[in-house]
């Protein structure tokens, strides 16, 4: 049997031998630092509207397009409300019936004025029709600025319905669903939870030696660890200028396209950053 004493010299002079590297070489050993791979947002969606939730549109695992209505609140009071506004916009009854009006009067009192000017006419007669094509010509205004105030309502009773719609700010992934039809949504209450990970943000922690070396805009290839295997192309987003002073470490955030949606977000992962490569050679 193999005494494991006997690889006691061998291992110490191993490590006398690393022991005596120059700092510098074990250094350049460094050509990778780990990060995580994280969605850009994470977005728990409420109600800006109470209610009565009545569909809920998208599923767990969906993904879903910026403004796009993934459920609804019951709105079948708000609709008709909508309907009613609609049609007191869409009316010009009043605007019609009031210009009618105003051009009759127009005319009755320039007929008089012709009559005035033969003395075939009591003063007050032509004076009461100059009165009352007046009074026409306000009831035109009139009856145009309330066709304009019954479009605005209109607009507010469409806006209304619209907020019964709940619509995902961000293109993303429904994470989880944590309301169903039927249950009362209120202001805190979260429907679902989407998140964005087009792009992904690559966080790093790299030690305070190293923050020179790393500057925005700079290239890198970020590898996740298996399953998804692979190398990426990123790109260095924001290097922190505050520390960690406990741990002697600085943050950098790398920029990770995924317009395919392949790779997941909270993935472990290796980071080489190809500009300190470039220069080491």
């Amino acid at each position: 049997m193999i005494d494991p004493r006997d690889y006691r010299p061998a291992t110490l002079a191993l490590a006398a031998i690393l022991l005596q590297l120059p700092a510098t070489q074990l250094h350049a050993q460094q050509d990778s630092y780990d990060c995580v791979m994280e969605a850009k947002s994470t977005i728990e969606l409420q109600s800006s509207e109470e209610g009565i939730l009545d569909r809920v549109l998208v599923g767990r695992g969906q993904r879903v397009k910026a403004g796009e209505a993934v459920a609804r609140l019951d709105s079948e009071q708000e609709a008709l409300t909508a309907e009613r506004a609609r049609l007191r916009a869409e009316a010009q009854t009043g605007v019609d019936g009031a210009i009618a009006q105003s051009e009759f009067r127009r005319k009755e009192a320039e007929r008089l004025e012709d009559l005035r000017s033969t003395n075939a006419i009591p003063e007050r007669d032509y004076t009461t029709a100059l009165v009352e094509s007046r009074l026409a010509d306000i009831a035109v205004e009139t009856a145009v600025m309330e066709h304009d105030i019954a479009k605005l309502e209109y607009e507010q009773a469409r806006s209304r319905l619209e907020r019964r719609s709940i619509r995902s700010p961000v293109d993303g992934v429904v994470v989880d669903v944590t309301m169903f039809p039927g249950e009362y949504v209120h202001e805190q209450a979260t429907v679902m939870t989407i998140a964005e990970v087009d792009p992904l943000y690559v966080e790093v922690f790299m030690p305070v030696s190293e923050y020179k070396a790393v500057q925005p805009g700079m290239p890198a290839s970020v590898s996740p660890e298996m399953p998804i295997g692979g190398d990426f192309d990123a790109e260095v987003a924001v290097v922190d200028n505050v520390f960690d002073a406990a741990s002697r470490t600085f943050r950098v955030r790398l920029v990770l396209p995924n317009t395919d949606y392949a790779l997941p977000a909270g993935l472990r992962c290796s980071v080489r950053f190809l500009q300190a490569d470039s220069d080491s050679e």
